[in-house]
């Protein structure tokens, strides 16, 4: 069994080039996968590597890349299944969806 604590908050970092947001793990690393199409961002994939799971990781990549199209203006498109179930639970950041998926994830425009 993995010894690795949970822990509050992760240090995650933008990975422009790769085009994800990243977790270093020591032993592994999550990650939160993107595309930029004009004036929104894509999140497409997130994984976490199973032996971390549960710790609140995939939450943390997803707040970072939240706040940042928040701080960029971006509309965000959430493909990823994680990145849509998170959105839909949590109404603070539902402003944040581009409105072809407002509509598709909440019935709202």
């Amino acid at each position: 069994m993995d010894s690795t604590p949970a822990r509050a908050e992760w240090t995650v970092r933008d990975n422009p080039e790769r085009r994800r947001f990243e977790i270093d793990l020591g032993d592994s690393v999550a990650i939160a996968e993107y595309t930029l199409p004009k004036g929104t961002i894509m999140f497409t994939h997130t994984e976490v590597p199973s032996h971390h799971e549960g710790k609140g990781i995939g939450s943390a990549l997803i707040r970072s890349g939240l706040a940042a199209a928040r701080e960029r203006e971006l509309k965000v498109i959430p493909i990823c299944p994680f990145f849509a179930a998170y959105m839909k639970r949590h109404e603070e950041v539902q402003d944040l969806l581009d409105p072809t998926w407002r509509r598709r994830l909440l019935g709202t425009d």
